[in-house]
C-alpha cells in the first residue's frame, strides 16, 4: 500500500473510532493508538525515507493535514464529552432548596471549663493575670521548692504518678507559682488554672485527676488582711452578695500562716439547718485553702522576704462546680454522658 493510501486509511479508521467513543478515558486510548510515540501515524511516517525526493513534500504536507485533523477532532470530542459529563453530574447533585432544613447539633463548654473560666474572670477583674505551666513537672518544682523535701510526711497525701526520679505529674498548680516568681519581679498577681493528678481511688468525691485554680500575689506590704479582702470579694462575686467567709487555722508547708476558708452555705444561707444536705447543719462549707507565702519560698525564687510578702490560695474546681450545680458525684464530670453535659448549655 502506498503511504498516501495508508494515511487515508488511518484517517478513516480514526473518524470511525471517535464517532462511537463514549468516555474521556476511551478517547485518550484512541489518541495514543493514532498519535502516540508508538502510534499508527508515527509508524507510517517512518516509511517516508523510502520515498523519492519529489514525493516527500506532497506526502509530508498530507501527513500534516491529517495530523491537524486528528488533533482538532480529539480536542472537540474531549470538550463535548466533558461538557456532557458535567451536565450529568450537576443534574445528579442538584439540591432542592425548597426542602426544610435540619438543625445541626452543636456542643457547649464543659461545666468544669465554665466554672474555671468564671473563677478566673473574678480575679482578672481584681487585677490578676492568668499563668500556665506544664502538667508533667519536675519533682524540684512540685515538692522541694515548696518546702516539701523527700522525707516530708506531707508527701504521703500528695504522692503522685512518677515517670522517673525526676519527672512526675503535678499534684497541684503551685509549681507554676514558682516558675512565675523566677521569671517575674514583684509586684505580681497571677491565677493558675489547670489539671492536677493524685493517685486517689475514684469514688463519688475523689478522682485521680481534677482541676485547680491557684492564686498568687507578691508585693511590698501585703498582709493577711489583703488575702481576706480578696477572698471575700471572690466569694461575693461567685456565690452571691450575701456570702460571708471564715478562716480556720491550718498548716501548709509553703504558707505561714495558713488557713482553710469556708463560706456560708449556699443551700441554707448559713442558717445551720440540720436538714441541710450541703453543710449538714454547720452553716459553713469549705471551699479553698490559702495563707501567706512562706519566706523561704520567696527567697528560693530570688525575692527578698525582708522587702516583699505575698499570699497564695488554691480553689478546687470540681468541688466548686458540685456546690454550684448541686452535683453529688464527681464521676459525672468525666462519664461523657451527653444527657448530663447538655444541662449546662
Amino acid at each position: 500500500m502506498h503511504i498516501l493510501d495508508a494515511l487515508q486509511a488511518l484517517k478513516n479508521d480514526f473518524d470511525e473510532a471517535v464517532g462511537v467513543v463514549e468516555s474521556v478515558e476511551d478517547l485518550e486510548k484512541i489518541r495514543l493508538t493514532f498519535l502516540g510515540k508508538k502510534g499508527r501515524l508515527t509508524a507510517i511516517l517512518r516509511g517516508m525515507g523510502q520515498l523519492s525526493a519529489e514525493e516527500r513534500p506532497r506526502v509530508g504536507q498530507e501527513a500534516n493535514v491529517i495530523r491537524e485533523h486528528l488533533e482538532a477532532t480529539l480536542s472537540d470530542k474531549k470538550e463535548a464529552l466533558s461538557r456532557r459529563d458535567l451536565v450529568a453530574k450537576l443534574a445528579s447533585e442538584k439540591v432542592d432548596v425548597t426542602m426544610p432544613g435540619s438543625d445541626a447539633p452543636y456542643g457547649n463548654r464543659h461545666p468544669l471549663t465554665q466554672v474555671m473560666d468564671d473563677i478566673c474572670r473574678v480575679f482578672i477583674g481584681l487585677g490578676f493575670s492568668v499563668a500556665d505551666g506544664p502538667e508533667m513537672e519536675l519533682d524540684e518544682y512540685n515538692f522541694t521548692r515548696l518546702r516539701l523535701p523527700k522525707d516530708h510526711p506531707a508527701r504521703d497525701t500528695q504522692d503522685t504518678f512518677y515517670f522517673d526520679q525526676q519527672y512526675l505529674l503535678r499534684t497541684h498548680t503551685s509549681p507554676v507559682q514558682i516558675r512565675t516568681m523566677e521569671k517575674m519581679k514583684p509586684p505580681l498577681r497571677v491565677v493558675v488554672p489547670g489539671r492536677v493528678y493524685r493517685p486517689d481511688a475514684q469514688d463519688a468525691t475523689h478522682s485521680p485527676f481534677f482541676h485547680q485554680v491557684e492564686g498568687l500575689a507578691v508585693d511590698e506590704g501585703i498582709t493577711m488582711r489583703d488575702l481576706v479582702g480578696c477572698l471575700t470579694l471572690y466569694a461575693k462575686a461567685f456565690f452571691g452578695e450575701e456570702t460571708e467567709i471564715r478562716l480556720r487555722p491550718h498548716h501548709f508547708p509553703f504558707t505561714e500562716p495558713s488557713c482553710e476558708v469556708d463560706i456560708t452555705c449556699t443551700n441554707c444561707g448559713g442558717s445551720g439547718d440540720f436538714e441541710c444536705r450541703t453543710c449538714r447543719g454547720e452553716g459553713w462549707v469549705e471551699v479553698l485553702g490559702g495563707g501567706m507565702v512562706h519566706p523561704e519560698v520567696l527567697s528560693g525564687c530570688g525575692i527578698d522576704p525582708d522587702i516583699y510578702s505575698g499570699f497564695a490560695f488554691g480553689i478546687g474546681v470540681e468541688r466548686t462546680a458540685m456546690g454550684r450545680y448541686g452535683i453529688k458525684d464527681i464521676r459525672h464530670f468525666t462519664d461523657n454522658d451527653l444527657r448530663f453535659l447538655r444541662q449546662f448549655r
